[in-house]
């Protein structure tokens, strides 16, 4: 069999399993179950093998693969009503990796806390010792090498790190004077630095590691980690540019009455083509796929598929529900540089510096092994106490309100209470800061020079809930999402908190010191309205949703069970970032890596 199988020869075969997406999550899956000589697997996946583009492989280019049909699904939500009527795109990676493709390579772990609440929302065996084992499986960490560690130094737990995992993990190369003036001023702000933020305790300031391998300095993920030294095994198949449109289902349910996926449909050029699995159906199709796949089968809401005359199949309301998405937004100061040699990627509009760039970069050297590495994770309380307090208050009494009218369901309730646990404890962290070596989001050259640094403001554990859902029964167009961004108002509120917290910096050295003036949004951008009014115009999603095939009991609107079976069926499981039923704070592809290395265990496990 090819490397990248012929539909042709696929079709109306069978494989003891067929995984859908070959995404962060499904190539680890799958490559974890071809261990096994004698389990055959198939992956579909709708994009193509990005072999060798330096588009991919080369780090530092932020964002070059974003809105290209090639690289990037491109969804749109609806307007949102709740921030200015904005619609948003969300960039999501197509083709061998998915979006482990195109991510910025932030390598990040969350708390412990926020993964032993998926534990108590009834997920037994989820939690953070479970969620460390399989993270140090998926990952190689690499100390800085000298050339870094020489001009900045790092420091690491090697305990919390895995050490023969196939993703490589290290300290890229990075902007250290920034690092310098980030680190520096917030341990002036009374802000603990933190040894190693692996180990499940982030809330402080630390430096982070990137999924980039520093033999090649190139990008290391699903796609050249786990299946490129494995695509030789007879018993691993994969078919690219292959859409799947539904799952097929036997005719009868089994004994207990739950339906059984005998295959999937899938249209590969203009030809529809269908493929059959003895054991397993697995949905790896990510956030905003999966629950379109799983409507489009017949599985859901009534009511939305009987709008698109698709008949039930399986009742489960849970289906497209529960979204949550971090977003963020973000507030640029000028460097002065008097004070320091600042190489950041504001050089990068300099004539002729990217192709120099470029031809070190194959030399193993140059600003494109640059990373994102300064990051602060800080509870709600870190700026204000008084006024976090009050905030959290005002949101419990509405909360309480809401419940006791029935406009929060019970089931939402639990989420709620876990949130309103974690907002009052000060050792888990609510606001997230990150330090971009540059203008972000730059369109052009700010003036020979100049240099920059962006401060980004991350959204973690949203209030708020979104939604999707299809919006056809055509399979070719892509589902109605509604991030439902600000639906609550605390969401707003606490991202005003960040940019005043922000700002708050500009009193404190060597911050004060070191910058010339906040260029983005800027000094006139003064009142809280006015604050409130630049986020709703400006923030934009971090790619990271969450919650759309919960892993929840059934009767909490769960869409799948602890061992990612979706309920009433006998052989279909999820295994992607869909299933997090609660957001975390946390950049997620190191947790999509995790749920495929258990997805797999666990079907081995069951396969037993």
């Amino acid at each position: 069999m090819p490397l990248i199988a012929n539909p042709e020869e696929i079709a109306n075969k069978t494989f003891d399993y067929v995984v859908v997406g070959a995404g962060t999550a499904g190539l680890t899956l799958a490559t974890r179950l071809t261990e096994d000589e004698n389990v055959s697997v198939l992956v579909l996946e709708a994009g193509i093998r990005h072999h060798g583009d330096p588009n991919i492989d080369v780090p530092a280019q932020y964002g070059a693969t974003f809105m290209q049909p090639k690289y990037d699904w491109a969804f749109k939500t609806v307007k949102q009503k709740h921030s200015n009527d904005n619609e948003h795109v969300w960039a999501r990676g197509k083709g061998l990796g998915g979006s482990s493709n195109m991510n910025f390579f932030c390598w990040i772990k969350p708390p412990a806390e926020d993964v032993d609440a998926i534990e108590k929302l009834g997920n037994p065996g989820w939690n953070w010792a479970d969620y460390e084992a399989y993270s140090k499986k998926s990952e190689t960490f690499h100390p800085a090498v000298p050339e870094i560690a020489e001009k900045y130094p790092h420091t690491y737990n090697a305990k919390f790190r895995g050490t023969s995992g196939p993703i490589q993990v290290t300290v890229p190369l990075h902007a250290h004077t920034l690092d310098e003036i980030w680190q520096n001023t917030l341990a002036n702000k009374g802000v603990r630095k933190i040894e190693d933020p692996y180990g499940g305790d982030i809330t402080g300031t630390w430096i982070a590691a990137n999924n980039v391998d520093p033999k090649t300095w190139k990008r290391s993920y699903s796609a050249t980690a786990y299946w490129e030294p494995n695509q030789h095994r007879p018993n691993l198949h994969v078919i690219t540019e292959a859409y799947v449109t539904r799952i097929v289902w036997a005719d009868e349910k089994d004994s207990e009455g739950n339906l059984v996926a005998t295959g999937v449909q899938f249209v590969h050029g203009s030809t529809e083509r269908t493929v059959l699995a003895s054991k397993e159906v697995v949905l790896s199709a990510g956030t905003v796929k999966t629950p379109q796949i799983l409507e489009l089968s017949g599985v859901g809401k009534p009511e939305i598929l009987s709008k698109f005359g698709i008949d039930t199949k399986l009742n489960l309301p849970g289906v497209g529900e529960n979204v949550q998405e971090h977003h963020f937004m973000w507030v640029i100061y000028e460097l002065d540089t008097t004070k320091g040699d600042h190489q950041t990627l504001d050089m990068f509009f300099e004539p002729g510096y990217v192709q120099e760039s470029l031809k070190l970069h194959a030399e193993g050297k140059g600003l494109h092994r640059t990373g994102i590495t300064s990051f602060a994770f800080l509870p709600l309380s870190s700026r204000d106490p008084k006024a976090a307090a009050a905030l959290i208050d005002e949101l419990e009494a509405d909360l309480k309100k809401k419940k006791e009218s029935g406009e929060i369901s019970p089931a939402l309730a639990k989420q709620y209470d876990i949130q309103l646990e974690i907002l009052r404890n000060d050792k888990v962290p609510d606001m997230e800061f990150i330090v971009f070596p540059g203008y972000f989001m730059c369109p052009a050259s700010q003036g020979t020079g100049r240099r920059f640094m962006t401060v980004i403001s991350s959204l973690n554990h949203p209030i708020s809930r979104g939604y999707i859902h299809i919006k056809s029964n055509n399979p070719l167009d892509d589902p109605e999402i509604d991030a439902n961004y600000f639906g609550h108002n605390f969401d707003l509120k606490v991202l005003l908190e960040h940019v005043k917290y922000i700002r708050s910096l500009e009193d404190t050295e060597p911050f004060k010191s070191h910058t010339i003036k906040e260029v983005v949004p800027g000094p006139e951008c003064a009142s809280d309205a006015d604050i409130e009014n630049h986020i709703k115009n400006s923030h934009i999603t971090t790619f990271h949703t969450v919650g759309s095939a919960s892993m929840l009991p059934r009767e909490d609107g769960g869409v799948v069970d602890p061992k990612l079976k979706v309920y009433g069926t006998k052989n279909l499981r999820v295994a992607d970032l869909s299933i997090v039923p609660l957001h975390i704070a946390a950049h997620m592809q190191a947790t999509a890596y995790v749920i495929g290395e258990k997805a797999a265990d666990l079907i081995k496990a069951d396969a037993k």
